[in-house]
């Protein structure tokens, strides 16, 4: 991935935490009251932005620095955000506890993106 395909993701995944925090806060605040997932929501919301801030970083660092690690680290740091963010937004809203099973492979993404990223600027800088 490019440097500019990162922070447009970045931009578009910005968008998207502020919105889906603020619809979860008052469109679906009966929902997830209801389902007493209000703190898994927010959870997801708030990893989804840590996240998608990691992407505008790298996208920046990319503009001066090139490493296939940090396009690793980006593809990581996405594949997080769907599975993490994605299955404890769907726990959220639908109750479906099987969906916890699968938020530690985001997770581990996540994890991933920033190894990847110690490692190409440990051999890039």
């Amino acid at each position: 991935m490019t440097a500019k395909t990162i922070l447009i993701l970045g931009g578009i995944l910005g968008v998207l935490s502020v919105g889906i925090g603020a619809f979860g806060a008052h469109g679906l605040e009966a929902t997830l009251t209801a389902n007493a997932r209000l703190d898994t929501f927010e959870t997801a919301v708030k990893y989804q932005f840590y996240h998608t801030l990691a992407l505008i970083l790298l996208g920046i660092l990319m503009l001066n620095v090139q490493s296939n690690y940090f396009n690793y680290a980006g593809i990581s740091f996405l594949i997080g955000i769907v599975i993490f963010s994605g299955s404890l937004y769907t726990l959220s809203l639908t109750n479906i506890t099987w969906l916890g099973a699968i938020t530690p492979i985001g997770g581990l993404a996540f994890i991933m993106g920033w190894i990847f990223l110690i490692l190409g600027v440990s051999k890039s800088l």
